[in-house]
């Protein structure tokens, strides 16, 4: 039997003043969001294209933005709330969860447009042999982080948001005995400068249109 893969999109709702506020001074609190709505809608469409196994869109701060029901709507993607704690916290409980039922688990953000489908299934094959798997992102953090069994250890008590995050990850790994594997470096979209790295000028426009 193929072992199952789950699909965790961690996701914040994208209203406007809430959602990438590191990019309000270039695009505007709506423009943030409008894009924010866009980068969410990415991250759901490639993960449910890896066909890996079902996809989960974890919320916050609750699941009630009309964006979250839009995606859900048709049942290819459930539901979920990321609930209280810090971001380790969070993350923690949800492989948890979800690794009780499944084999393997994913878990995404939204904020890496490269992070496609064929990225998925590469992170998902990369678990046949490793403990872990990680997408390091170039800010010094990571976008894509997955797992064969809980491991806490990773999370709790980390500062996240700077420019070791990933550094400091691979300490714990080491400490705990993990092996892990990390995949080519991914492009998160959270500073002006980083809209260089969206897919095209579409999105930008899309992002800078008014109204």
């Amino acid at each position: 039997m193929t072992p199952s893969c789950a699909v965790i999109v961690f996701a914040k709702a994208p209203q406007a003043g809430l959602a990438k506020t590191r990019l309000m001074p270039a695009l505007g609190a709506e423009g943030a969001a409008r894009l924010a709505e866009r980068l969410l809608a990415a991250a759901a469409g490639q993960a449910c294209a890896a066909c890996l196994g079902p996809v989960e869109l974890c919320t916050t701060p609750d699941a009630s933005h009309p964006a979250f029901a839009a995606i859900a709507r048709g049942g290819a993607v459930a539901l979920t709330e990321q609930g209280h704690g810090d971001l380790g916290e969070r993350m923690a409980r949800a492989f948890e969860r979800v690794l009780a039922a499944h084999d393997r688990a994913l878990l995404i953000g939204t904020d890496a447009p490269a992070l496609d489908a064929s990225y998925l299934r590469a992170a998902a094959a990369a678990l046949s042999d490793a403990d872990a798997v990680f997408g390091p992102a170039a800010d010094g953090g990571y976008a894509l982080v997955g797992l064969r069994r809980p491991a806490p250890q990773l999370f709790s008590g980390m500062r996240w948001s700077h420019d070791r995050v990933m550094a400091h990850t691979r300490e714990r790994l080491a400490a705990s005995g993990l092996r892990h594997v990390e995949l080519p470096l991914l492009h998160d979209i959270d500073e002006p400068a980083d809209l260089a790295h969206l897919p095209d000028s579409g999105w930008l426009a899309q992002a800078q249109a008014p109204g």
